[in-house]
């Protein structure tokens, strides 16, 4: 399966030659004219690389990186820049972007930025992944189990629960022992990492 490569720029000329450049190398790539018409598409629940102008209209590059934070997306973004963004873009790799490229760039610093982007992404993807399977077994929890596994991940003892939710210790082990079950949890520290690991 070829690995998805996505590009947003306003500028027609630069979408055609980095889709025919990276295709032409094996990428699935698909090219859209603005960030809206972007996260209109299903390209950010995707993994794979963003390659992004920093300088658009309505909504520029810095913008689209922050919205693909929010939502959580598995994407790695590389944005391009002209001689006077190289402020910007610094703070857009701060922000957690693999690389900035100064345009015009050459085509192996182009290829091996996509090739950074591509390996980083296969880990977030596992990530979120693992992530919303957890959110997918959190919501089978009761109330009652939520308030216990948010105080679990507090750590306080069973007797300091018992005493916070008004219930007997013992109902508190009952409890405890569904949501381990619930969340796929071998342990304690296990059953900590999951529940901390979904966005709050």
């Amino acid at each position: 399966m070829a690995e998805s490569v996505f590009i947003v720029d306003d500028d027609p000329a630069v979408r055609d030659s980095l889709s025919l450049l990276l295709s032409a190398s094996g990428y699935a790539t698909r090219a859209y004219e603005s960030a809206t018409s972007f996260l209109a598409s299903e390209a950010p629940d995707a993994i794979g690389c963003l390659i992004v102008d920093v300088q658009m209209p309505e909504m520029d590059g810095i913008a689209l990186q922050r919205e693909l934070v929010t939502r959580h997306s598995p994407l790695q973004v590389i944005v391009m820049t002209g001689h006077a963004d190289i402020p910007i873009a610094v703070g857009a790799m701060k922000a957690g972007a693999v690389d900035f490229l100064e345009k015009p760039f050459d085509e192996p610093v182009l290829f091996d930025s996509v090739r950074r982007a591509i390996d980083r992404a296969s880990t977030a993807g596992d990530q979120v992944k693992e992530s919303r399977g957890t959110a997918a077994r959190m919501a089978l929890l009761t109330d009652r189990e939520h308030q216990v596994l948010e105080l679990i991940v507090a750590g306080k003892a069973n007797k300091v629960i018992a005493h916070e939710l008004s219930i007997s210790p013992r109902t508190v082990e009952i409890h405890r022992a569904r949501v381990m079950e619930k969340m796929d949890a071998g342990n304690l520290a296990d059953l900590v990492r999951k529940a901390l690991s979904v966005p709050s």
